[in-house]
């Protein structure tokens, strides 16, 4: 009896100890992009990128913050051109892969060069297992990708404004003169 007793807490002790040992994943490990040609040196301390940055825009590349919906200068937005990551400049996302999901942020099917420019890391805050994207080249927070796009992909890239930098083509700076 004494011996069934001690097997009883010894595995009472190991569940207990299993449940309070911090899971080796989290959201900074970055998954399944085998793609990683980018040069990703980009490191800077949080003090330059708050010269960098507006506070908003370090909220949501820095800190993983979300502008809220609706409220983006490039959700409604139809520019012809290039979306480039607002903290080191890096071409992401072209008007071409932009589609209107009516989620209340800029939405895109694909990013340039077919997946260099943008890594996939899992998230797991909010109770929610996501899929984060990030800049390659900086790691600065962008938004999620869901598989729910209505273009041929899939996919859709939802993507925080404030993350964004816009360069329009040469023809659309003409057409505006």
């Amino acid at each position: 009896m004494r011996k069934f007793i001690n097997t009883g807490f010894l595995l009472l002790g190991v569940g207990f100890a299993a449940c309070q040992t911090p899971m080796t994943s989290n959201s900074n490990t970055s998954q399944s992009n085998p793609k990683t040609s980018m040069e990703t040196s980009y490191n800077k301390t949080d003090a330059e990128w708050k010269i960098i940055l507006s506070p908003e825009q370090y909220e949501v590349l820095r800190q993983k913050g979300t502008e809220r919906a609706g409220t983006g200068q490039y959700n409604d937005f139809s520019e012809k051109g290039v979306y480039t990551c607002a903290g080191c400049g890096t071409e992401l996302f072209t008007s071409e892969q932009k589609f209107d999901s009516h989620c209340g942020w800029p939405s895109f099917d694909n990013n340039i060069a077919g997946g260099d420019r943008v890594n996939q890391v899992k998230d797991f805050s909010h109770g929610m297992i996501r899929t984060e994207i990030v800049c390659a080249k900086c790691g600065g927070h962008l938004g999620h990708i869901f598989d729910d796009g209505p273009t041929a992909t899939g996919q859709r890239y939802c993507v925080n404004s404030l993350s964004l930098g816009f360069k329009p083509t040469a023809n659309n700076k003409e057409e505006k003169k």
